[in-house]
């Protein structure tokens, strides 16, 4: 395979992505919200590899007449903002009027969010909360918190977006990343567990779900006041 034909084939893989979307979304629709989440599942296990496999086969240079960068966002916008904050309004878990609150507070937030053009850090983590309700909503619809307290993490998490609080990216972020990356892998096979069995985890299920939800909501935040280790500092105690 030629390094254009590979690059091209990876822009494909990124593109599956808009697919999935479009299942998640019908699952959504039919009220199959377990569907809906494997679906979700899939893309973000495809988000989370394409990007290193594009850098590896250096897409910018071998295939250029597709922006990788915004075909990854437009369908990250689809799978990690529009049909999540959809499933919490239809669903009814976040019932009445804090429903509707909370599509506009994830939907709005959102897209000013994923126009901001100083989102990465040098570190390659994010600055702010990066959007990520396709998580926030598999841990709403396993753990089933009242929706008072859904509608609070919303609101939290929303401003959490644009305040300078650093979120890790797992694969991206080379700080903790021997920690970070299977702590990632963890969540998402529990994430996939969970609506396999249509979000009847087990208490100790739900103990895993929580514990590296926190961890990656946390992480970055840590990492902000822990200075990183160095030889120099450690030889001069």
């Amino acid at each position: 395979m030629t390094h254009k034909l590979r690059a091209l084939s990876i822009h494909l893989l990124t593109a599956t992505g808009a697919v999935f979307a479009m299942l998640a979304l019908l699952s959504a629709i039919n009220a199959n919200w377990s569907i809906m989440v494997l679906w979700l599942m899939i893309a973000f296990v495809v988000d989370g590899i394409d990007g290193p496999l594009a850098r590896k086969y250096d897409v910018k240079t071998f295939a250029p007449q597709v922006d990788g960068a915004l075909l990854d966002l437009i369908i990250d916008y689809l799978t990690y903002v529009f049909i999540p904050a959809y499933a919490l309004y239809a669903s009814g878990i976040v019932p009445d009027w804090m429903g509707w609150a909370g599509l506009f507070v994830i939907t709005f937030a959102s897209a000013i969010y994923f126009a901001y053009t100083g989102m990465k850090t040098s570190d390659a983590s994010f600055w702010g909360f990066p959007g990520c309700w396709n998580m926030v909503v598999l841990v709403v619809f396993a753990v089933e918190p009242p929706g008072w307290a859904s509608l609070l993490a919303i609101v939290v998490l929303a401003a959490a977006m644009f305040l300078p609080i650093r979120f890790i990216h797992p694969v991206r972020t080379a700080r903790w990343r021997t920690v970070s990356l299977p702590v990632a892998v963890l969540w998402t096979m529990c994430a996939i567990w969970a609506a396999w069995t249509e979000f009847g985890l087990p208490d100790w299920g739900q103990v895993i779900l929580a514990a590296t939800t926190t961890y990656l909501v946390f992480a970055g935040v840590l990492q902000q006041v822990i200075p990183p280790w160095s030889p120099r500092r450690a030889s001069a105690r």
